[in-house]
């Protein structure tokens, strides 16, 4: 297993949390990436589905919002994803200038698949953890990037 941070890193900058956390989510990024590269798919792809998988169908808009991603940008996610069938867009009922994504059965059925992968990474990521550190880690992680929630 790779050290978070490496060892020429000064020992000021490998004692601040924000240079750690850093160093921590480029090492995630990395294993995510290369988990889902494997299945053809990329970390936006994974984030479109999840996000559609656990709230339901919604307009491009609100996954947008939801996951953080450009509207540019997620307008190409959802074109990859339409082509391949794992989402389908439908105008909206209620207002029919703007689309509604479903996620489609071969969607979820991706998606669980893309979700072992995921959690392998999560795994390989957090090894050096205990199960109880994990949850730690999660919590306080929570908790800091609900800061600027609160203000």
């Amino acid at each position: 297993m790779l050290p978070a941070v490496p060892s020429s890193t000064p020992p000021r900058l490998a004692e601040l949390p924000s240079w750690l956390l850093n160093a921590a989510a480029r090492r995630g990024d990395r294993l995510v990436s290369a988990a889902l590269a494997g299945a053809g798919l990329g970390k936006h792809h994974y984030r479109v589905l999840v996000a559609l998988d656990d709230d339901g169908p919604s307009s491009q808009a609100d996954i947008g919002r939801a996951i953080m991603l450009d509207r540019s940008d997620l307008h190409a996610v959802l074109n990859r994803l339409e082509a391949d069938g794992l989402v389908e867009r439908a105008p909206d009922p209620a207002d029919r200038r703007r689309n509604v994504v479903a996620l489609t059965r071969d969607g979820r059925s991706t998606l669980r698949r893309l979700d072992k992968r995921v959690a392998a990474a999560q795994d390989e990521l957090t090894a050096a953890l205990s199960a109880d550190e994990r949850a730690q880690l999660v919590a306080l992680l929570r908790r800091i990037g609900a800061e600027r929630q609160l203000r």
